[in-house]
């Protein structure tokens, strides 16, 4: 949660002029000091890459952004390859880390380049038959336990994703006889944390890995990938970790166990979260108040546009552009309208007195907001926009309409038309 909000009132309403709310709002000169933050953090290490994990923010004007600053992009599946590519990143720059993956997705990646990053073992056969065995490949570990867990990630024992240690040095040992030439490490091991020591404990975790593969099997690890798991400040109570004292606690453990004995690695990030995450904003107008046992806001935006606090029961904060410094007068459930009693922004949130029409502003919405959006009630998904330095915005992704919903579904074409034309008269 930021101080204050980078727009005004005003702004959204201009705004609104076009782009109908619900609608999000990425806020580009704080996503580039974010970038340029991260990548001054790791200055001291050859070779650093943050590698933006496109499924906290899947949209290309979001990547095309982040190529301009350096990164590279973490894809999951064919379209998130798909949009790398159209946003210009191609090659190394995108590494593919899938879990129960298709023949195709690795032929996929492989003709892109892409550095593929094996959750299992048993990925090895199904990836040599796919695409064949490519020079460099990455693996994921899960070492079983792990002091910095959370509930989002669950326990280390009880995860889908990663190797044993015994499975990756079998893993390793395998593709080295199949040819592989050059190697990365990869592992997840918490997610959302403001732990500041999390990446520390996760490099020694990971470094210790390294040494280990050195001594035994002879490899040499070229790049160590920590992949997310940052988290940022959701709650007023939460404080934003300090990535530049990160960088500077992540080198002393390297240099502890890699520098003291002669190795080095390149070290790769995929902070979705922490990039966008507090730079995207859901603008939302109240259309409704309800007074039964409790007090409701409606708004015309619902769980199909942000479900983590349905989902998690995520704490978002709310504002109401234009009464930001007015007291805390009302108590109130933030609603939307899915037939679900669970679309709620806010339980029993403190709020200024809210009239119809204002436009409230539900914070740190940037990652896995928009990109976990979904149809239901036929519900359709909102706008995405950029807002440049002068506060003018770009559309990077339009609304949808009852034609792209009723696109995918086997109807007659011309009901579709006439649904739309209905509705939109």
């Amino acid at each position: 949660m930021r101080e204050h909000l980078p727009f005004t009132l005003e702004d959204a309403l201009r705004w609104k002029e076009t782009y109908p709310t619900p609608f999000y709002v990425y806020d580009e000169e704080s996503i580039r000091a974010c970038v340029n933050e991260v990548y001054d953090a790791f200055s001291w290490n050859e070779g650093f890459k943050e590698y933006f994990a496109v499924k906290a923010t899947p949209t290309p004007g979001i990547l095309r952004l982040l190529k301009s600053l350096g990164c590279g992009a973490d894809c999951a599946s064919i379209p998130e390859l798909m949009m790398a590519e159209r946003s210009g990143i191609t090659g190394s720059d995108i590494m593919f880390s899938s879990n129960e993956t298709l023949i195709s997705e690795y032929q996929a990646a492989n003709k892109l380049g892409a550095i593929i990053n094996l959750d299992d073992i048993t990925q090895i056969e199904q990836m040599e038959k796919a695409c064949g065995i490519p020079d460099t490949v990455c693996c994921r570990l899960n070492p079983g336990q792990f002091s910095d867990t959370n509930g989002i990630m669950g326990h280390q024992y009880d995860t889908k994703f990663g190797m044993k240690p015994d499975q990756l040095m079998e893993a390793y040992a395998d593709l080295r006889e199949k040819g592989v030439k050059h190697f990365g490490l990869h592992a997840m091991l918490s997610s959302c944390s403001l732990n500041q020591r999390y990446y520390p404990n996760l490099a020694r975790e990971l470094f210790t890995m390294v040494l280990r593969i050195h001594k035994i099997l002879g490899i040499d690890i070229e790049f160590v990938d920590f992949s997310g798991g940052i988290g940022i400040p959701y709650r007023p109570e939460e404080k934003p970790i300090d990535m530049k004292k990160i960088g500077k606690d992540v080198r002393k453990v390297y240099d502890e166990i890699l520098t003291a004995n002669g190795l080095k690695v390149r070290i790769y990030t995929e902070m979705g979260r922490y990039i966008t995450g507090p730079y995207g904003y859901l603008l939302t107008t109240a259309i409704g108040k309800k007074h039964i046992y409790k007090e409701y806001i409606g708004v015309d935006a619902s769980a199909c546009n942000l479900m983590r606090p349905a989902m998690y029961e995520a704490y978002h904060n709310i504002r109401v552009l234009g009464k930001e410094d007015l007291e805390e007068e009302l108590t109130a459930d933030v609603v939307g309208s899915l037939c679900e009693n669970n679309d709620k922004f806010a339980i029993n949130r403190g709020l200024p007195e809210i009239d119809l029409g204002d436009i409230l502003v539900i914070e740190d919405a940037g990652a896995h907001g928009h990109s976990m959006g979904y149809n239901y009630n036929g519900k359709l998904r909102s706008a995405e926009l950029l807002m440049h330095r002068d506060h003018s915005v770009t559309c990077i992704r339009r609304a949808q309409t009852p034609a792209d919903y009723f696109g995918t579904l086997d109807v007659d074409p011309e009901f579709a038309a006439a649904s739309e034309s209905c509705i939109l008269k």
